[in-house]
């Protein structure tokens, strides 16, 4: 049998090729181009690889147009981490010498070897890959949102004290957009205190605002008016330019976000797994997609709930070593898959009576702290979700707390 090993690059990719003894039979440097992939996939083809039969393949990367070119067919393409790598480069050498063919041949012998050690690349359906790409840019579209919005507060406690009062009533504050359009027509809290009760009712109605328009140009047109400390002029307008450039970063950060997030609603409901995942408490089109992302469609990728769990760093972790031995929460796991089960427990605990009473229960009677509770709750609902998943049945809250429910009433 042969085996596959790709060091890849930005430009080139270094190929090898072994065979069961662990001897290298070929090795190739291709670009990555067209004309590089079909270089490739002839010589896999000259050794033996067919669409019944291919030639697996390790790789550094999990995504890229080489690895779409490799998953076409019934080609199986594991993606190796690079610190799991160099580790295996140990093995064969203790000069701690390096090179791109190198790094091939060792990702080559690493499937040689221990290739049911290694996960391959999940099966998934092409829907459930365009999910997951946009789940994922509106996930980032989201944390650069917030990034950017923090960063606009901090410039604004430093000379605009009175913006942040103003917009403190409002959910989402400085993402709201009529806290952007007020602070495009008054930069400095001078021009703020300058601008008349029409010109505020304007600057809401241009932002979209339909109700309460005269209260509340009325409430800012006050709280801007009040006494408050200044800046100098010069170094007022300063900053006053600095936040209207981090202001134009903010808006195109919004708008991504909501665009990113209307695509989501339109791709999301159109899954099989749709159902299922809505039906769970603390699911929504957003959220649920984010899960749909990082556990795929492929039934076949976990061969339990307990790999699920691992994989999303639900489950805790034993250390032992002789006498010593400790139980801990995951370090190793799939970030934004454990990000959105914080956030699925969270809203879980106030939709689904049942999920609450498992919460209280860790907290009062096992002693957990907040955050250890909710992980145990998302370890729960994961289990549930497999369980649903494998049997395409809807989430049912009498089935998944039997008698915590009747505690809870």
């Amino acid at each position: 049998m042969i085996y596959c090993g790709i060091d890849w690059a930005e430009r080139t990719h270094d190929v090898a090729l072994v065979d069961d003894s662990g001897q290298l039979v070929a090795k190739r440097h291709i670009t990555d181009d067209a004309a590089g992939y079909r270089i490739l996939l002839d010589l896999l083809a000259e050794y033996g690889d067919t669409e019944e039969n291919p030639i697996p393949v390790a790789i550094e990367t999990s995504r890229g147009l080489l690895v779409a070119v490799l998953r076409t067919g019934k080609r199986k393409v594991f993606a190796i981490n690079p610190m799991a790598a160099a580790r295996y480069r140990d093995r064969h050498s203790v000069s701690r010498k390096k090179s791109d063919p190198g790094d091939a041949l060792v990702l080559a012998n690493i499937l040689r070897t221990d290739m049911h050690a290694h996960r391959s690349l999940p099966n998934d359906s092409d829907l459930a890959r365009a999910v997951a790409v946009l789940a994922r840019a509106q996930q980032d579209s989201t944390w650069n949102r917030q990034q950017i919005s923090n960063q606009l507060r901090s410039l604004l406690r430093e000379y605009y004290p009175a913006a942040l009062t103003a917009f403190e009533p409002w959910k989402n504050g400085l993402c709201r957009s009529e806290a952007r359009e007020i602070l495009k027509a008054a930069p400095t809290p001078t021009r703020a205190a300058r601008l008349t009760h029409t010109q505020f009712q304007a600057a809401l109605k241009r932002a979209g605002r339909k109700r309460g328009i005269v209260t509340e140009a009325e409430r800012l047109r006050e709280v801007f008016r009040a006494g408050w400390a200044h800046q100098p002029p010069l170094v007022e307008d300063a900053l006053g330019k600095q936040m209207l450039a981090l202001l134009v970063q903010l808006d195109a950060a919004c708008t991504a976000a909501d665009d990113l997030a209307k695509a989501v609603e339109e791709a999301f409901p159109q899954h099989p797994d749709a159902d299922i995942l809505l039906s769970f408490p603390g699911l929504g089109i957003q959220l649920g997609a984010r899960v749909l992302a990082e556990i795929g469609d492929d039934r076949n990728r976990f061969a339990d709930a307990r790999g699920l769990k691992a994989y999303a760093g639900s489950s805790p972790i034993t250390r032992a070593s002789g006498k010593k031995s400790s139980i801990t929460r995951r370090w190793v796991k799939n970030d934004r898959l454990n990000h959105a089960g914080y956030l699925w427990a969270f809203s879980a605990i106030t939709a689904s009576p049942g999920a609450k009473a498992h919460y209280r229960r860790r907290r009062d009677d096992h002693g957990d702290w907040h955050a250890a509770a909710q992980r145990h709750l998302f370890n729960r609902m994961l289990g549930m979700l497999y369980h649903c998943l494998q049997q395409r049945r809807l989430f049912d809250e009498g089935t998944a707390f039997p008698t915590k429910l009747a505690v809870a009433a």
